[in-house]
């Protein structure tokens, strides 16, 4: 069947269409997380050390928790590498020709999209925290106070475009198990085995007649 589709894709083997790739909702909020885990990343590591003026040592600007920005620094290079990891992926999904498979992707993006939620709203709670008891001492000339903000915003951002890729991956989930239930059910009209012609009155009478001769 021509028309076949499972998990959002069609039949293995169809030519790549880059357009038609980035215009898909899963692959613009896929790059979305991933521009944001730059965004992130680089905040806290080029300007989320900062020292006194008496001070040589550097000190994270979050409180001086070093905590914070380890915290920070490691969720923001996990993520980018999750996130190009599986947009690779979905370069590749057409590609998979079992739907076994194509389901196990596509739960993986669930599962994975729906922990990286979670991750950032406590990477958010963290720093938004350590932010606010942040004191002014410790960085009185306010450096990388921009950048800090900015890490926390994009964290919170963050939140919301890995929940939303996962309500995606459900979506296709759904869609990927309708599509599949409907072909393994569906049975072409024309392929059937035609059924024998009940007999017609004539051929009856004329069976009666030659039985009574």
């Amino acid at each position: 069947m021509d028309g076949f589709q499972a998990y959002g894709a069609g039949k293995a083997g169809g030519a790549f269409d880059p357009l038609t790739f980035i215009r898909q909702p899963q692959t613009v909020v896929r790059i979305l997380c991933w521009l944001f885990s730059i965004v992130i990343l680089g905040c806290i590591a080029n300007e989320g050390y900062v020292n006194r003026p008496e001070e040589v040592e550097e000190y994270c600007i979050f409180n001086r928790n070093q905590n914070a920005c380890n915290y920070g620094v490691a969720m923001g290079t996990l993520c980018f590498l999750c996130s190009a990891a599986f947009l690779a992926l979905d370069v590749y999904f057409p590609q998979i020709s079992g739907v076994k498979d194509r389901k196990k992707a596509v739960m993986a993006d669930i599962g994975v999209s729906a922990l990286w939620s979670l991750v950032w709203f406590v990477g958010f709670c963290f720093l938004a925290n350590q932010w606010q008891v942040s004191k002014e001492e410790d960085n009185p000339l306010k450096e990388g106070a921009d950048a800090a903000r900015a890490a926390i915003v994009f964290s919170f951002f963050s939140i919301f475009t890995w929940a939303i890729q996962s309500l995606l991956a459900v979506y296709r989930f759904k869609l990927g198990s309708d599509s599949v239930t409907f072909n393994q059910e569906y049975v072409d009209p024309n392929q059937q085995e035609p059924v024998e012609a009940l007999p017609t009155d004539e051929f009856i009478l004329d069976t009666d007649v030659s039985t009574r001769q």
